[in-house]
């Protein structure tokens, strides 16, 4: 079995400098546009194709999620493809059969982990820049500048092995709010999404009844790294402990809670799965209890 090239689910900018040529490694910039909500009901997003081209990781090409990397037929933003058009989308942009992929943003690395996390559910090999474009541009290390070339497509594109267990629906997330279901519920919004003090992008404010709040910013340091194990232990710790399995982590659109998946992945959990729908899903469904308050 073919050793992979990827030390795990994050690296840094040292590791990727020195691996930034190998055939084997597609560098994709996954940053997408989602200013906040000015009120209730307020969702604008945009590509970040723009800014990619205008400074990005040499070699690095974008990997739209408001684009081909989203099911535009579902009925809420980013919603993940099917795995075939997933593994399609990843050919038009050179990820094949044999490809690992390291996948970065500058939007705090959310974006990047969202596609980490949708690679992983189709066993693409793959991990996140810890730090990002900002952590690789600090470190002083070049940059590229142009959108005038496109990517060469992959000869073989990836034959998907598909991992269900990486995804929660709205009925699973319903049963655990309701206790008929094993599981802990986490909101990886800001506390102010978590308890409605703030304008939401959605058209109702609050969370998932027995959901608990585990920001998934407030797992980064300020440098948008991801904590130290030691911390990182100790923040998961306060909300969650080895008793509360499995895990199904939510925000507004499945994006902040897939930063927190990586960290729980980073700290050997197994159990975790995403909540592709989140917020924007279930708030559309008046019969869908939401509260308000911690």
């Amino acid at each position: 079995m073919t050793t992979s090239l990827l030390p795990g689910p994050l690296v840094d900018d040292t590791w990727l400098a020195a691996h930034l040529d190998d055939p084997r490694l597609v560098v994709l910039d996954a940053t997408a546009l989602l200013p906040s909500p000015r009120e209730d009901g307020d969702h604008r997003s945009a590509s970040g194709r723009g800014a990619w081209a205008e400074r990005h990781l040499p070699g690095s090409r974008h990997a739209d999620l408001t684009g081909d990397l989203s099911d535009h037929d579902a009925p809420y933003h980013f919603a993940v493809p099917s795995p075939e058009a997933l593994a399609a989308a990843l050919a038009r942009l050179g990820v094949g059969e044999g490809s690992e992929v390291v996948s970065y943003d500058s939007g705090g690395g959310i974006w990047a982990a969202r596609l980490w996390w949708m690679l992983r559910a189709i066993g693409v090999p793959a991990a996140v820049l810890d730090g990002g474009l900002e952590a690789w541009e600090t470190a002083g290390r070049p940059l590229a500048s142009g959108d005038d070339t496109d990517p060469v497509p992959a000869d073989r594109p990836v034959t998907p092995v598909v991992r269900p267990d990486l995804w929660a629906g709205i009925e699973d997330v319903a049963a655990i709010s309701r206790g008929e279901r094993p599981g802990t519920l986490v909101c990886a919004l800001p506390s102010e999404g978590y308890d409605g003090s703030a304008p939401t992008r959605y058209s109702r404010r609050g969370h998932i009844p027995a959901s608990r709040s585990l920001p998934g910013r407030g797992l980064l340091d300020e440098a948008g790294r991801v904590l130290p194990p030691e911390e990182l232990a100790a923040k998961v710790g306060a909300v969650l402990d080895t008793d509360d399995s499995p895990v199904v982590l939510y925000c507004g659109g499945g994006i902040s809670a897939a930063g927190a998946a990586l960290a729980l992945t980073l700290l050997g959990r197994t159990d975790v799965s995403v909540y592709d729908g989140s917020l924007e899903e279930w708030s559309k469904d008046p019969a869908r209890p939401l509260e308000l308050g911690n």
